[in-house]
């Protein structure tokens, strides 16, 4: 029997570990790190580690505290240096990276404060440079790293080592690249915030450690692990430069491996099973680059795209083109809910049930009408039970400003038709007060939290009116992972689950729409959905009958929207209802013209909505499908 060649990595030059969640990931990372620590205990040896910061190492850290904990790690023989801290910046704010090591890792272990080396982000500018040469002496007099953590910028940077880096840099103050400031605004309340320089360990100290491991989750992740594993090594990607390491492991989840050509191109590394999602995705991906309606493409096309092999099992490029088209053809439907009284085997959606009782999972109170409205909308007026659960408050978003004007109102309303306004008045003379004394990152108080989040709660409430749905359609969990008062979250926690769970029991839906946009910068999105998996799991682990009958579907549009080739619903709009989910946008006035986290974008929702919904009708267009104004996207997930 011929032995075959497992050529799937073979266009990867830096070898990688694929694991189905961050969690798995960092549990694989959190080993090794554990097996160098007990491996020098046994060797009367420091462990001596390079760590990261920013939100990829956050698992790590809670998995690392964990160990020490329940297992007993110890770190009083591990000596830890940090990549990088911004400049200028005090050791003791609360944006700092050594305030987010102390909160994350240093003080929750057994390590000796004084074996935690950080760069000194406040000293003086002409001192930073001896700084610098002393941070190196102190690594090199320590025996060089054993092992170094790294996360991955978005413009393949390592860490604040921006493209165009020499590979002979050492640690030294830097400019940061704008697209870096804007990954990093999480811990500041806008963009400016973020410094513009930092201290960073060089790349050619993070080339002397012995060992590297270089974690990475998401979608943001995929263009720059594509290009530092597959691309070839050049300053321009700083990460690309781990190829000429001979101890470099990615630590990867599913998301952020997503660009590497095993997946987005498998018949280009060796065999593949062709799927019907793989025909999909090939012909489209060829269609899309060859400006060639599906229907149009020859054989030479296939040929010339790497696609041979896809002919030999097909035949030819005529049949191949057909299952394609039928297959985008047959996710365009006007029907998000099923067809009633209709015999429609291709379908997205099943005919019966009818009417459908639907529950739409919104992270904030506006994700809604903002990535699904005109299916929202339609399912409404097609006659479905339709349900929206506003999973957060949404109060982080809200500008004190916002705040001001409403008890503004409120108090006049009450002084205008003669009614006793004196709590109200002091309630705005407390906010107010409040809001001017507030400082820098200062958390708002109980009272300004609960405005902020009865604000973004009317708002989701008129939308609902507009979109024509009643009180008890309306659900507002107030997840109390969310509830912090500042940018930065909870985790998930048991709690929130169980709210969710409560909710589909109560409700029993046939449909469930959830937010499938990981890009969302502060990861409420992430969190969100993880909170519905999770409720899922457990519903389905007591054996409840009626999730044999759920669908749930994943929509995205505020951030990102999905590829032509992995959309399995398509909802096409009219240039009148675009016009209408608009103006269900506008409602959300508390979001619009000043939007607070919008991220590096800067149009406004309804504005990235429009283009994406339009860009996505196009796509089909250009494949040769009918072309409608707009269309929402949705992926079935087989929970």
């Amino acid at each position: 029997m011929e032995k075959k060649f497992d050529l799937t990595d073979s266009l990867e030059k830096i070898p990688v570990k694929i694991f189905n969640s961050p969690e798995e990931g960092t549990r694989h990372a959190a080993q090794i790190i554990a097996g160098l620590i007990r491996q020098k205990n046994k060797e009367g040896k420091k462990a001596v580690i390079g760590l990261a910061t920013g939100s990829t190492p956050k698992l790590l850290y809670a998995e690392l505290v964990r160990l020490h904990k329940e297992e007993g790690l110890s770190f009083k023989n591990v000596l830890t240096f940090n990549l990088d801290e911004y400049y200028p910046m005090s050791s003791e704010s609360t944006a700092s990276y050594h305030y987010f090591m102390r909160k994350h890792l240093f003080d929750h272990i057994d390590i000796d404060p004084a074996n935690c080396k950080l760069p000194n982000g406040n000293i003086p500018k002409e001192k930073v440079k001896e700084h610098a040469a002393q941070y190196e002496k102190m690594i090199a007099d320590a025996g060089g790293i054993d092992l170094q953590i790294l996360g991955i910028g978005q413009n393949g940077h390592i860490g604040f080592n921006e493209p165009g880096s020499p590979v002979y840099s050492k640690t030294r103050l830097v400019s940061l690249d704008s697209s870096t400031r804007f990954a990093n605004r999480g811990g500041f309340e806008n963009i400016s915030e973020v410094p513009r320089m930092a201290i960073t360990m060089g790349i050619s100290t993070i080339l002397e450690s012995k060992q590297i491991l270089l974690l990475a989750w998401g979608e943001s992740k995929i263009s720059g692990v594509q290009k530092a594993v597959e691309g070839k090594s050049t300053e321009e990607v700083p990460a690309s430069l781990l190829q000429q390491h001979d101890n470099v492991t990615f630590i990867l989840d599913n998301f952020a491996a997503s660009g590497l050509t095993r997946f987005r191109a498998p018949w280009l590394t060796g065999e593949c099973e062709w799927t019907p999602k793989l025909i999909k995705k090939a012909v489209v991906d060829m269609a899309l680059e060859l400006k060639k309606p599906v229907l149009s493409l020859t054989n030479q096309d296939y040929i010339d795209f790497g696609l041979s092999d896809l002919l030999v099992v097909k035949g030819d490029a005529y049949e191949v083109n057909l299952e394609a088209f039928y297959m985008l053809r047959d996710s365009i439907t006007g029907w998000p809910g099923g067809k009633p009284n209709a015999v429609t085997p291709n379908h997205p959606e099943r005919s019966l049930p009818y009417p459908k009782t639907v529950l739409l999972f919104s992270p904030h109170p506006d994700d809604d009408i903002i990535s699904m409205g005109g299916t929202f909308m339609r399912l409404h007026d097609q006659g479905h039970n339709v349900h929206v659960a506003y999973q957060t408050s949404g109060n982080i978003a809200v500008t004190d400003e916002f705040v001001t004007r409403f008890l503004d109102f409120a108090t006049n309303f009450e002084k205008m038709f003669d009614i006793d306004n004196t709590k109200s008045q002091n309630l705005l003379e407390k906010a107010t007060d409040f809001i001017n004394q507030k400082k820098h990152l200062e958390k708002d108080s109980q009272e300004i939290r609960s405005i902020k989040g009865l604000i973004r709660r009317c708002e989701a409430r008129a939308t609902c009116k507009y979109v024509g749905l009643k009180k008890d359609q309306i659900h507002f969990m107030n997840l109390p992972f969310y509830e912090t008062g500042t940018i930065e979250k909870k985790p998930m926690g048991q709690e929130d689950v169980d709210l969710t769970i409560e909710l589909i029991r109560k409700l029993k839906p046939h449909q469930i729409f959830c937010a499938g946009d990981l890009a969302d910068p502060h990861g409420t999105h992430k969190v969100c959905l993880d909170v519905v998996m999770a409720a899922l799991a457990a519903i389905k682990k007591d054996g409840d009958e009626f999730l044999k009958d759920t669908y749930l579907w994943l929509y995205k549009g505020a951030w990102q929207e999905w590829n032509v080739d992995e959309i399995e619903m398509a909802v096409p709009m009219s240039p009148g209802q675009v016009r209408k989910k608009r103006y269900g946008i506008f409602i959300h006035q508390s979001q619009k013209d000043a939007v607070p986290f919008q991220g590096d974008d800067q149009r406004e929702f309804w504005q990235r909505a429009e283009v994406r919904n339009a860009n996505t009708a196009d796509l089909y267009a250009q494949l040769g499908l009918t072309r409608y104004a707009a269309m929402e996207a949705f992926v079935r997930w087989d929970f």
